[in-house]
């Protein structure tokens, strides 16, 4: 799902009991809200209207773009200049990466996938893989490099999706019933189709071994991790906690996902969520990270930080998550999102990112030496999001 919209509504209202992801999607002023993960997802990635303000111009060193006491990342280079640049994910061979983008320079109006090279794209604009038609979220190559996955609502609709920003003056984001998964060369030809069930079919990742996708989809009645084989066959369901369960990623080892979850507690709020579900509607709520075998089974929750959780991505070890988290500014006024690292047990947070205002969607590159983001950093105090890729120092 976009979380450039998720993120501009947990602006909105200061923390985030205000992803998908995300996820999701996630960013800064109405514009851009639109539309996120995949966290994924998630989801959710667009539309603004609100400042972000500008980090202290004396915080970042304008000739490395890194602020004090991001030792865990060198090298740093902004490989996107202007519009909404998010959930950018490496290959499988560690040298291109694919995402989405709204840039109406680019013809994009909202989100549409986009490939470059890890040296940053040549020309006027990257090059398209999508249609240019309908909402894009999620993309991600698939094994051999060739092909990317990604979600799409244009078959049902090819005009960009609207979707109220408030109902009852409570924020909401849409999760559009159009979108499904598809599987196009890199010249942008759809060679299939994955899903066409009813509802949203969205947030797809690959599992490091090639086998294995799994998605977010309402096709039961919630938002629920599903997988299938990389085919297409064989789609089951994973998770069935009430609330929205998206942006998963595979660890190293393809055994396990990690996940976003909300998961509302009271009848109140429980009743809000499937009221609004019902509308394809999704009203932002506090998110934390979930861990379960690929089957479901061993579901376990390892954040309690409170806040908006969401963008987390295995480390290479296998042993240690890195995500996205406001919850050092969550009830404090303006959000800060920075990137935390932690073991998969919880134990051992750590601030990876120091910006002012956000970073969120970080991946490790499949041979640990990399690392990709999204940031407000760099950007003239304005409202664009870039991408921005690191070597990284362990």
């Amino acid at each position: 799902m976009n979380f450039k919209l998720l993120f501009s509504l947990l602006l909105l209202v200061g923390v985030w009991s205000c992803d998908n992801s995300t996820a999701t999607e996630t960013k800064s002023d109405d514009k851009k809200t639109e539309e996120h993960d995949h966290d994924h997802g998630s989801d959710d990635h667009s539309g603004h209207g609100h400042d972000h303000g500008e980090a202290p111009k004396s915080a970042m060193d304008t000739t490395t773009l890194l602020f004090p006491g991001e030792t865990h990342i060198a090298n740093l280079k902004q490989l996107t200049f202007g519009g909404d640049n998010a959930e950018a994910y490496f290959s499988f061979d560690n040298k291109t990466l694919v995402f989405q983008a709204t840039n109406e320079k680019w013809g994009a109006k909202c989100d549409q996938i986009y490939t470059m090279p890890i040296s940053g794209y040549t020309g006027d604009m990257p090059k398209l893989i999508s249609t240019g038609k309908g909402r894009t979220t999620c993309s991600y190559f698939m094994p051999g490099n060739q092909e990317i996955i990604y979600s799409s609502t244009h078959l049902g609709n090819e005009a960009c999706p609207n979707a109220p920003r408030s109902v009852n003056g409570k924020y909401v984001w849409g999760i559009f019933s159009d979108f499904d998964i598809f599987v196009a060369d890199l010249d942008g030809n759809i060679k299939k189709q994955l899903t066409n069930s009813p509802g949203y079919d969205a947030e797809p990742t690959i599992s490091p071994d090639g086998k294995t996708i799994v998605f977010t989809s309402t096709r039961t009645g919630d938002l629920e991790l599903w997988t299938m084989n990389i085919d297409g066959s064989d789609q089951k369901q994973v998770t069935k906690g009430l609330g929205y369960d998206g942006g998963a990623f595979f660890s190293p080892d393809s055994k396990t996902l990690l996940f976003r979850a909300s998961r509302p507690q009271s009848d109140e709020d429980q009743k809000t969520y499937k009221d609004f579900l019902k509308e394809d509607l999704v009203q932002p709520t506090n998110m934390e990270l979930y861990t379960c075998k690929v089957d479901g089974s061993d579901l376990k929750k390892i954040t309690d930080l409170g806040g908006a959780n969401w963008a987390p991505f295995f480390h290479p070890s296998g042993e240690k998550v890195i995500f996205a988290s406001n919850h050092k500014s969550a009830g404090k006024g303006r959000p800060r999102f920075n990137l935390f690292m932690m073991n998969l047990d919880g134990t051992g947070l750590e601030q990876i990112t120091q910006d002012e205002v956000f970073d969120a969607f970080p991946m490790f590159s499949p041979d640990g030496k990399k690392l990709v983001f999204s940031s407000n950093r760099n950007n003239g105090g304005g409202h664009d999001t870039n991408v921005f890729i690191a070597d990284w120092v362990e």
